[in-house]
């Protein structure tokens, strides 16, 4: 299937639905016991399912993911491709991060990123050097577009100033149970300032997908999927969807899974019930998981 585009005033275009890596090949380090062929046949399974947009990051299995991806994408048109990475947060100084991109393409196997993130903020004292190599690396023409992961609203302002070339995507945890950027204000920044909002986690680690939700109490949900004829996953999904600026990544091995998750794209949700999902969801968690899943 085609997914559906949004595009920012300056140009950049996203598709809504993009493929998340975390935890292919093992988490922080390679997992000796994974199942490569496994992770490499679903990233080439979820690209034969229209799916374009890849993201990963070199704190993945320390390598692995990027290895896994550009295994992976050997054969398709890259310009039809969009592939996000990040700089780990050990690697946030001018130096490492024009080291850490230069390593990434090497993994990927491509001599250019569509958007390069940093995945954390480096602190006070190094968000300057740090913005002035993406900066850098986007002058060389090694990376198209400049983004940040996991950046509160006044860091996010920060590295905007700073950045010579836009800020066009922040990743940040954010979905149906998880509300932190719309109570800090990031979401609606995004909006007003031309900036994607990634959302990662959109499916609450597995919790809304088909046979494993724990929704059944929540009659919002329920109503809504009776409603649309659609899952608690495909409402998740489409909720994100449907608002302004905000475009999500979804990790999975599985091809029922994939095919639940594309099924949340070829319908919309009527605007009044993306604001009831906004103000009358009842299972909202309060405080995010410090790991970087996206």
């Amino acid at each position: 299937m085609s997914i559906p585009i949004k595009k920012l005033k300056t140009g950049l275009e996203l598709p809504v639905l993009g493929l998340g890596t975390w935890a292919m090949g093992g988490r922080n380090e390679p997992d000796p016991n994974n199942d490569d062929l496994k992770d490499i046949g679903a990233i080439k399974s979820a690209l034969n399912s229209g799916i374009t947009a890849i993201d990963t990051a070199e704190v993945y299995a320390a390598g692995q993911a990027e290895k896994f991806v550009g295994q992976a994408i050997l054969g398709q048109d890259r310009k039809k491709l969009f592939i996000s990475s990040k700089a780990q947060q050990t690697h946030l100084n001018y130096q490492d991060i024009k080291k850490a991109a230069l390593a990434s393409l090497k993994r990927l196997g491509t001599d250019y990123l569509d958007l390069y993130y940093l995945h954390r903020y480096p602190g006070e004292e190094k968000i300057g050097e740090c913005m002035k190599a993406l900066d850098e690396l986007a002058d060389e023409g090694l990376i198209k577009h400049l983004g940040i992961s996991n950046f509160n609203l006044e860091h996010t302002k920060q590295a905007q100033d700073l950045a010579r070339h836009p800020i066009e995507a922040t990743q940040v945890h954010y979905s149906v149970r998880f509300r932190e950027p719309e109570k800090s204000g990031l979401l609606e920044y995004c909006q007003a300032n031309d900036i994607f909002l990634v959302a990662w986690r959109p499916l609450g680690m597995g919790s809304l997908t088909r046979g494993k939700t724990d929704l059944d109490s929540e009659p919002l949900i329920q109503k809504l999927c009776g409603k649309y004829k659609k899952t608690p996953a495909q409402i998740a999904i489409n909720w994100l969807v449907m608002q302004p600026n905000v475009v999500t990544l979804t990790k999975t091995s599985n091809q029922e899974h994939l095919k639940e998750n594309l099924g949340a794209l070829d319908w919309a949700m009527a605007p009044e019930d993306v604001k009831k999902l906004q103000t009358d969801f009842s299972h909202q968690e309060n405080i995010s998981d410090t790991i970087p899943l996206a």
